[in-house]
Formats: structure tokens, C-alpha cells, sequence
């Protein structure tokens, strides 16, 4: 049915219900009213005075280090298992994908604490990180990075699964007909079939790293300069600098914009 066709028939269903209408204009009004609040109180005439600042430089470059490093993990620690969860059938594979799932409805501190409970100097593998090797992990750079990548992987790992799911293994099973191994077979055939997905969950990981707080700042901690993020730093400033927050808040919403557009034809495009 054309456009013209479907405005016709969703006019003769009758008018749209108040009971129904109601609630969707409150709904987009705690969507839209917060951002247009922050665009209008944002202090634009000191923006690029505040951004160019040294802390909030300092918090924006540790920011983008961790996102980009986050990205790299997920690409090297995520794509196989991805693969593995859609591609190979063995015991457990259910509780795997549980695992992998867990992160996304943990709250960002309880994400925190257990991974200080893991990786802590005290903690189940980083007791034997600092007696065997002298590492301490908490309080770090790469504590920041590990938080990201914590709470961003499950994002990339569905993504991933679910475009090899979609491709399917018909390719694979030709690929292997022809005498092809199964490394050559995900180097030249699943992985290139799976690309979309790859592309969108590194965006979708590297947006989720971007806004991390509560598993970083529980981790990681605060330090300017090492463990200070953006997200963090605008908590700090917030207590005592609104509009310092506020101008840092939007270079975070418009690299929001950004990524949206960038999944535009995931996201805005009616099917």
C-alpha cells in the first residue's frame, strides 16, 4: 500500500483517541523538554571558552581514549564471541548469552563493585594480578577502560549475533563444500556478510562507553587527569559550577545527534 494509500485507510479507522493521544504528548514532552531545557540554559557565549578549558580537556581526551579502546576490546573480545554464540552449538551456550545480557539491566554501580570484587587488589583475580605481577587495576586509566568495556560489550556482542543470525550459515556450508577452513571461511565469507552489524554495535558500544558514570566512577574513581571522564566531570561541576556542567553536557548531546544520525537507517526508517 503507497503512503497515500495508508493515509486514506488510517483516516477512515476515525479519529485518534483523547485517552490515547493524552499520554503520548506527555510522553514526548519528558522526552523533548529536558533537551530543549539544557540547548536554552546551555551559556553560549562562554561555550568555547569553557570547552577549551584544561580540565575539561583533560576529562574530554580520557573520554575519547577510553571510548576508542573500549571500541578495539569489543572488536577483538566480542566479534568471536559473538560468532561463538551464533554459530557453534555446545552445553551451556543459553547461560553464556545469559552472562553476556547481564550487564545491560545491571545497575552501573553494582557493575562497579563487582568488578572491584574481581579485579580489586583483594579481588578473585586481581589478588594474583598483584602477588604474580605487581598490578594494581582499580583507580587507573585502564580501570576506566576495563568499566567500559564491561557495561558496552553486551551491546556489541547482540549486534554482532544478530547479524550473523540474519546472513545465516548457507554461505558458510557452501564455503566449506569448496574445501575452505573454518578461520578462512569467518575471515572471507561471515565476517564481510556480518559487516553492518559490526559497524552499527562499534557505534553502539562507542556511544554507551561515552555516557559510562556509575561502574567508572565506582571502579575508576575521579582523578582529574587519569580517571575523570566527561560524564564525571560533570558531576563534579554540576555541585558547584551548573554552567560549566551544562556546556559539557551539550559537547555529550551532540555527539548523541551525531551517532543517531549515523544510525539513522537502523533507528528513524519506518520498515
Amino acid at each position: 500500500m503507497t503512503d497515500g494509500g495508508a493515509a486514506l485507510g488510517r483516516a477512515g479507522i476515525g479519529k485518534a483517541p483523547a485517552v490515547l493521544v493524552v499520554p503520548a504528548v506527555l510522553g514526548s514532552a519528558l522526552l523533548v523538554v529536558p533537551v530543549v531545557s539544557l540547548i536554552w540554559r546551555t551559556p553560549w557565549g562562554d561555550f568555547w571558552s569553557e570547552v577549551t578549558s584544561t580540565p575539561v580537556l583533560q576529562a574530554l581526551w580520557l573520554t575519547a581514549l577510553a571510548s576508542a579502546a573500549t571500541v578495539v576490546v569489543c572488536l577483538l573480545l566480542g566479534t568471536p564471541l559473538a560468532w561463538l554464540l551464533a554459530r557453534v552449538d555446545f552445553r551451556g551456550r543459553s547461560l553464556l548469552r545469559a552472562a553476556v545480557i547481564v550487564p545491560l539491566v545491571l545497575p552501573p554501580v553494582v557493575a562497579g563493585v563487582a568488578l572491584i570484587t574481581a579485579l580489586g587488589r583483594t579481588g578473585l583475580v586481581g589478588r594474583w594480578l598483584y602477588e604474580w605481577f605487581g598490578l594494581t587495576l582499580p583507580f587507573t586509566t585502564t580501570a576506566v577502560v576495563i568499566a567500559h568495556t564491561f557495561v558496552s560489550i553486551p551491546f556489541y556482542i547482540l549486534s554482532v549475533e544478530g547479524a550473523l543470525r540474519a546472513s545465516g550459515e548457507q554461505f558458510d556450508l557452501v564455503a566449506a563444500t569448496l574445501g575452505a577452513d573454518r578461520w578462512t571461511t569467518f575471515r572471507r565469507v561471515t565476517l564481510p556478510l556480518a559487516m553492518p552489524g559490526v559497524i552499527a554495535g562499534s557505534v553502539l558500544a562507542w556511544a554507551r562507553s561515552l555516557g559510562e558514570f556509575g561502574a567508572t566512577i565506582t571502579f575508576a574513581g575521579n582523578y582529574p587527569g587519569t580517571t575523570q571522564t566527561m560524564p564525571s566531570k560533570i558531576y563534579t561541576a554540576l555541585q558547584s559550577e551548573p554552567d560549566v556542567a551544562r556546556t559539557m553536557s551539550m559537547i555529550l548531546l551532540i555527539v548523541s545527534v551525531g551517532v543517531l544520525a549515523l544510525l539513522r537507517d537502523r533507528w528513524l526508517t519506518r520498515p
